[in-house]
């Protein structure tokens, strides 16, 4: 077990958590009127179940907290609220570290020591096939719920969304704004992440996948410039994330259960009551980005590594030998 999470801490250098909507093999409902789930001042009638529960959840918590809620019983809760919607999708939590499932919920941590950063992104796929009514007030209400309750501030909060507003959520600017947020990121930040939009399945292309199909954000322009796959995000937000940084995501969209690809997994199915490594998480996917973003790196100049040294690198993990 040690060896796994050196291996964990070796290629995902930051503390990463996702809090997913839904597993791999479930879709992730929209809602069309939100009321039942109580949000203090909704941005309109329709929203993700998977977004508004948690934030009913959290927001009861903060209005009347009793005692700090843990990780486990907001995803737990949440899964209560989804189930007596009838909602059948099963919330699951993934961590690049094996997370105490049973501390104390955060967004930003205790030992926060630097900058609130967010990047927030809401598609309707307005005036196209497979239109969404509720992803653009996701966004919205979870703006204001960052702001108010986490101190997020406005300069430090980017917003890719469908309504003629602002910047296009197309694949070009989705990843420009995960690459600008690495960028910019440095230890001691507390980011925060939120998607809500289609998630799709798409035949895996490179043999990485357990169950043969890679799980993607599907952008504004897919027609033309295709889905955005797990492996893309690793490569632009989550590898590369420098260590000391703590990355809260929130993904709101259909097969997202791995979409990042994180080694630690709690699903909120009543039977786990720790996190825990998957049975056949394969580190050797991971080395392989790795592999790839950081010979990227060095050819464009930006202090990446010999391919020779980054090969090095996989062979020795695909070996079992890190």
């Amino acid at each position: 077990m040690s060896n796994y999470l050196e291996r964990a801490e070796e290629l995902i250098p930051a503390e990463v958590r996702m809090i997913s909507g839904c597993r791999d093999e479930q879709t992730s409902a929209d809602v069309s009127n939100v009321a039942s789930f109580s949000l203090p001042d909704p941005a309109g009638s329709a929203g993700g179940a998977c977004t508004s529960a948690m934030l009913k959840v959290l927001y009861a918590n903060h209005k009347a907290p009793q005692k700090d809620l843990s990780f486990q019983e907001v995803l737990m809760k949440m899964r209560g609220i989804l189930s007596q919607g009838r909602y059948t999708q099963i919330p699951q939590l993934s961590s690049s570290r094996p997370l105490d499932i049973h501390q104390s919920f955060n967004i930003v941590p205790a030992n926060f020591t630097g900058t609130r950063r967010a990047v927030m992104i809401g598609i309707n796929y307005t005036g196209q096939q497979g239109q969404l009514s509720g992803c653009h007030n996701d966004v919205k209400n979870m703006i204001e719920f960052i702001k108010d309750i986490h101190g997020f501030e406005d300069e430090n909060i980017t917003i890719l969304m469908d309504d003629g507003a602002h910047t296009e959520p197309t694949y070009k600017n989705i990843l420009a704004a995960y690459h600008e947020l690495v960028s910019s990121a440095k230890a001691g930040d507390a980011i925060f992440c939120h998607y809500s939009g289609h998630g799709g399945k798409v035949r895996d292309d490179d043999g990485d996948e357990a169950d043969g199909y890679d799980e993607t954000l599907v952008p504004v322009d897919f027609n033309a410039a295709g889905q955005i796959r797990d492996d893309d995000i690793f490569s632009a937000l989550i590898g590369p994330m420098p260590a000391g940084v703590t990355l809260t995501s929130v993904m709101d969209c259909c097969h997202s259960g791995t979409v990042l690809d994180l080694p630690y997994v709690f699903k909120a199915d009543g039977e786990q009551n720790q996190m825990a490594p998957p049975p056949d998480f394969d580190f050797s996917k991971l080395a392989a980005m790795f592999q790839a973003y950081m010979v990227q790196q060095g050819a464009n100049g930006q202090g990446g590594i010999d391919p020779n040294d980054a090969i090095a690198i996989v062979a020795k993990e695909c070996c079992n030998i890190l």
